[in-house]
């Protein structure tokens, strides 16, 4: 308990992750209170991708590279990278922000979150969901 009040301070930690066979690993920065969306399209709803977009700055790959397979459809901005060797997409490009990352909530160590808000988000109407967000 002690340590999750320490974390909640509000300054941004270093979370690390990573996919399930630990050749890809990262770090990213960001609060302890993460606020993430759960995307109901097609592709994030197959893989329980729950986001927390940063900026590119934020973001540091620190193995891996070479073990990273990319994919596009649609549009072709999204760019999302997966590990060859297990299949976990922990990190991609999204089309939302393609100056930034979007790291899977899911693949970051547990140890850094104090706690995890997760939002809907209507990414099967993703025209409209944009605006709606932009909105806010």
């Amino acid at each position: 308990m002690e340590r999750a009040a320490e974390l909640s301070a509000g300054a941004p930690v270093r979370h690390a992750g990573g996919c399930h066979c630990g050749r890809v690993r990262f770090d990213v920065l960001a609060p302890a209170d993460v606020d993430v969306l759960d995307c109901n399209c097609s592709m994030c709803s197959r893989s329980a991708y729950l986001h927390l977009i940063v900026g590119a700055g934020e973001f540091r790959l620190l193995s891996g590279a070479g073990d990273l397979v990319e994919y596009t459809f649609g549009t072709g901005v999204a760019k999302h990278r997966f590990c060859r060797h297990c299949g976990v997409k922990s990190f991609y490009v999204p089309r939302s922000h393609p100056d930034g990352v979007s790291v899977n909530a899911r693949c970051l160590d547990p140890s850094t979150i104090a706690s995890m808000k997760i939002t809907p988000y209507d990414g099967r109407n993703w025209d409209k969901a944009r605006s709606d967000l932009a909105a806010r």
